[in-house]
């Protein structure tokens, strides 16, 4: 029998591992996670009574169905929990578990590696009390914490009102809501939106719920510093009508939506182009996630859709997988997936437009600001770089010459601000400014783990 892994258990990889079984195999499920359930569906800490039901408020039924179908299926799957895939070599997975690095070889590869925060960087980011959007929730419902207790939240992302949302209602004080894309953009976004009504009237909901309980709630303002002695003590802004205001806050969080997370995808053989819309790499699938032989991609690390279609795309790889085991499903049962999955990535692409990458607020941040946290280089050290007799015009020659992207992130994090400044100082579409390429590993593991056999 065929050997089948999925890395990844959230919506996507549970919905793929259910299809699997249902059609006689029994994948192994890596879970880079202690609990299965993705970012989305996270569960609190063992033994920490923490409200999931008020957190999560309509989501709740949702995320309550997808761990009670996970229960279903854990003994049923080689299910792996805290198991990081780090790396790719042909038909071998490079895995660390426990600080302890052992290879796992497949014939069918899964990938349903999710997403992560993309982040614009500002003055004062890199103060203690600065988190990601993804970052601040993962406190909050993996470990019960505020990441303060005057919280800010600031960028362009449907995530920013959830997040808020979320806080306030387990007691934080929200100090401003405040997005970079102007209120009118989000109305021009609005024949897209509409391919998700209901997701649509829920975030509007929750900006109602703030702006009732006085939460200023701002759009189209251009940061200009988070300010602090040692710590986050203000965030400054340049609102819609050029005045500058500042709140008081001991954290902020911080987020222009998501991207995913494609490096083992590219490890194993996809191929990326540029998606303008989105202003990002993204890998090349047919309509089953199908990426290179063998190779099916699912949920946002193949392309944002949310978790909804995460769960209808995880199937879909697994329609593939026995399909091209032989398996062949009706094709009644993947037609209603597919509308699904294109209606919601086109809702995300309204998205996008609703929430703007702040491409001109990039390449406008001042020299002295830090690009690059892990290796502390500044925009200025890039745009010197760059201005020197035959200087670098492309990323991978920025990061070689400045160090930029070659810390511990691996570029995840500055990434996509890098490609927007070197394309910004050479008048560059953005497909033109390239791409820093993904290696191994895609995350920081210990230079002392020990290399076992494959099983």
């Amino acid at each position: 029998m065929a050997a089948i892994v999925i890395v990844g258990a959230g919506p996507a990889g549970i919905n793929a591992a259910e299809l699997l079984l249902a059609g006689g195999h029994r994948p192994i499920l890596l879970d880079e996670g202690r609990q299965a359930g993705g970012q989305g569906y996270r569960r609190p800490s063992p033994g920490l009574a923490l409200d999931m039901a008020t957190l999560m408020g309509s989501e709740a039924a949702k995320y309550a169905a997808l761990h009670a179908r996970f229960e279903a299926l854990r003994t049923a799957v080689d299910y792996r929990p805290g198991t990081l895939a780090w790396g790719i070599d042909g038909k071998t997975l490079h895995l660390v578990r426990d600080g302890v690095a052992t290879m796992l070889s497949f014939d069918m590869l899964v990938l349903a590696t999710g997403a992560m925060d993309r982040i614009a960087p500002l003055p004062g980011w890199t103060l203690p009390g600065v988190f990601t959007l993804g970052g601040a929730q993962v406190a909050l419902k993996d470990q019960g914490c505020f990441i303060g207790r005057r919280v800010a939240f600031l960028g362009s992302s449907p995530l920013l009102a959830l997040a808020a949302s979320q806080y306030r209602k387990l007691g934080a004080e929200i100090a401003v809501i405040a997005d970079t894309t102007p209120f009118s953009r989000k109305l021009a976004a609005l024949p897209a939106l509409m391919n998700a009504p209901r997701t649509l009237l829920r975030g509007l909901a929750y900006l109602g719920d703030a702006m009732r309980a006085g939460v200023p709630v701002l759009h189209g303002v251009t940061p200009l510093a988070i300010e602090g002695h040692r710590h986050v003590e203000t965030l400054v802004l340049r609102d819609r009508s050029g005045r500058e205001r500042r709140f008081a806050c001991d954290a902020v969080a911080l987020g222009y939506g998501l991207k995913p997370e494609t490096q083992l995808a590219e490890l194993a053989g996809a191929q990326l182009s540029y998606d303008e819309r989105f202003r990002l790499w993204l890998p090349q699938t047919d309509a089953y996630g199908r990426a290179a032989p063998g190779l099916y991609l699912a949920g946002d690390g193949a392309a944002i859709g949310g978790a909804d279609a995460a769960e209808a795309s995880g199937a879909l790889a697994a329609h593939a997988v026995l399909a091209d085991l032989g398996q062949a499903r009706p094709l009644a049962e993947t037609r209603a997936r597919h509308r699904r999955v294109t209606r919601l990535r086109n809702f995300q692409a309204g998205l996008a437009r609703a929430f703007a990458w702040p491409v001109e607020q990039i390449r406008a941040l001042p020299d002295d600001v830090i690009l690059c946290r892990c290796e502390n280089v500044s925009i200025g050290e890039i745009r010197q770089a760059m201005a020197q007799a035959l200087g670098p015009i492309e990323v991978n020659r920025v990061k070689a010459m400045t160090r930029c992207g070659m810390g511990r992130c691996q570029g995840r994090v500055c990434g996509p601000a890098l490609q927007e400044i070197v394309a910004g100082e050479r008048a560059l579409v953005g497909a033109a400014a390239g791409r820093l390429r993904g290696q191994a590993p895609v995350k920081p593991i210990a230079l002392a783990s020990a290399v076992g056999e494959a099983p």
